[in-house]
């Protein structure tokens, strides 16, 4: 029996070891991440989503869970949550006043989820619209990459 509970143990230890390690994407708020661009120039992919949104809650729990879309929204990326319904809290961008949901509306997002990529000058430069698996969201992800870099 003390076997047994040793492995047990053993195992639940292991597995909260593995839990704390595991890869996250690094999210920022949209000032932070404009911030940091000042510093080190990247683009920002941000995730323009509502809290009823399905499909959103999917591409959380599948595509931004896979290995390799987190490794390659974190070296590429600042990565940016934006709930196109949030009017409470404000931020300044560009010399103007802005909610999470007043930003949305000014990139013209409206449908969810919805990724708008802005360059590292702070230009929108693209969006990518709708849920999408893990694969096609790096194929998308690395054509825009490719398409809009010096």
């Amino acid at each position: 029996m003390k076997n047994v509970l040793a492995i047990l143990v053993l195992i639940f230890c292991a597995t909260g070891l593995y839990a704390q390690d595991k890869a996250e994407i690094k999210w920022y708020s949209f000032e932070e991440a404009t911030a940091l661009n000042q510093e080190d120039s990247k683009m920002l992919i941000v995730d323009v989503y509502t809290d009823w949104c399905g499909w959103c809650k999917k591409m959380d729990k599948e595509t931004f869970t896979d290995a390799k879309v987190i490794e390659y929204i974190n070296a590429n990326f600042y990565a940016v949550k934006l709930d196109a319904e949030n009017n409470k809290k404000t931020f300044q961008f560009r010399g103007n006043e802005y909610t999470e949901e007043s930003m949305a509306r000014s990139m013209r997002v409206s449908s969810y989820p919805n990724f708008v990529i802005i360059d590292a000058a702070m230009e929108n430069i693209t969006q990518l619209p709708g849920y999408r698996t893990a694969d096609v969201f790096l194929k998308d992800l690395d054509a825009t990459i490719q398409r809009f870099s010096n």
